[in-house]
């Protein structure tokens, strides 16, 4: 969904109004991390090194472009990653689900199929996340983990834990949910061995910036550059927890931009972008998974990419070597 703006503001009635509620969720967290901790609930450990990839906010903080920078960094490591999700919005019957670059999105979600694509990495979607993990070790060559948007699934043990956050929002009013956008207190960040922040950097952390140069037409493959839209106007079109960071990146290349936002993992249909006119549209590689059966040559997506600070590298591969589950090369 897309989160309420009241979320970001301090003293909102409705926040003020749901606290109760908030403190009624925020046990529940405490209650079921300290049922891991203490044994109540099992954790599984697995035989190789664990990256998890997360966060403590509702919304889209970036977390799925860093797992496929993770993914092509540990095999410059020498490592052969598996990646794992839950498959948020599949509608599945059966899991776990082994994901390729031509599943459909409507089993195993959105991101599992845009994960699959730009990483080549075998791909296991399956809300349970251990289950997946073993899938993936006992069915393909994988001597490492990386699961994306797994920090509160504690059921998994993991090696290295990797925060995402909003530079811009951060946490909010610093409430919890529902008053709130955080899942759980901000001091959890405290707990993550490297947090990664996506705009503007605090003390301690890496900085993840987005970059984008590359367009790509759903139904031929062709490939324009970004700047080949300055002054163009295209409707722009995207189904994430935050669509205007996306619409700020087209705008700032000079794109001129309708604005059509969609609630995230929206499933799309071809009258949802029925514009009734011939000007293109310019969407998400999230969406454009989805769109691929009902596009026209007018269609095209966005590839973003990301840059982060130089040393984060380092930080990863030092993690790693802490571990002594693998080869490190360099």
């Amino acid at each position: 969904m897309q989160t309420p703006t009241w979320f970001y503001k301090k003293s909102h009635p409705v926040a003020l109004l749901l606290w109760p509620v908030s403190q009624l969720y925020r046990l529940t967290v405490l209650g079921r991390r300290m049922a891991y901790s203490i044994g109540l609930k099992k954790i599984h450990r697995l035989p190789v090194p664990v990256i998890v990839v997360g966060n403590i906010t509702v919304g889209g903080t970036g977390k799925t472009p860093l797992v496929i920078w993770l993914a092509e960094q540990c095999k410059s490591l020498g490592y052969k990653p598996g990646i794992i999700l839950r498959g948020y919005k599949g509608e599945s019957q059966e899991w776990p689900q082994l994901v390729t670059p031509e599943s459909d999105p409507a089993l195993v979600g959105d991101e599992a199929v845009v994960i699959a694509r730009r990483t080549n990495c075998p791909v296991c979607a399956d809300p349970d996340r251990p289950n997946a993990a073993r899938t993936l070790i006992e069915n393909g060559d994988v001597d490492l983990i990386i699961s994306d948007d797994g920090l509160q699934h504690y059921a998994l043990a993991r090696d290295i834990e990797i925060m995402v956050i909003d530079g811009a929002r951060r946490y909010g009013n610093g409430m919890l949910l529902p008053a709130g956008p955080l899942r759980e207190h901000r001091k959890r960040a405290s707990h993550a061995d490297l947090v990664v922040t996506n705009g503007t950097v605090g003390v301690g952390e890496y900085g993840l910036r987005q970059k984008a140069t590359t367009t790509v037409n759903l139904v031929t493959g062709e490939r324009r550059p970004l700047s080949f839209w300055r002054y163009v106007l295209v409707h722009a079109v995207a189904g994430l927890g935050n669509p205007q960071r996306y619409f700020r990146i087209l705008e700032e290349a000079g794109v001129e931009v309708t604005r059509h936002p969609f609630e995230d993992h929206h499933d799309y249909t071809s009258s949802d972008l029925d514009f009734s006119d011939e000007n293109p549209i310019m969407m998400t590689e999230k969406d454009a998974v989805k769109c691929v059966d009902f596009a026209d040559d007018s269609y095209w997506y966005l590839e973003l990419d990301i840059d982060l600070d130089n040393n984060f590298a380092d930080a990863v591969t030092r993690a790693l070597r802490f571990t002594n589950k693998g080869p490190v090369n360099g």
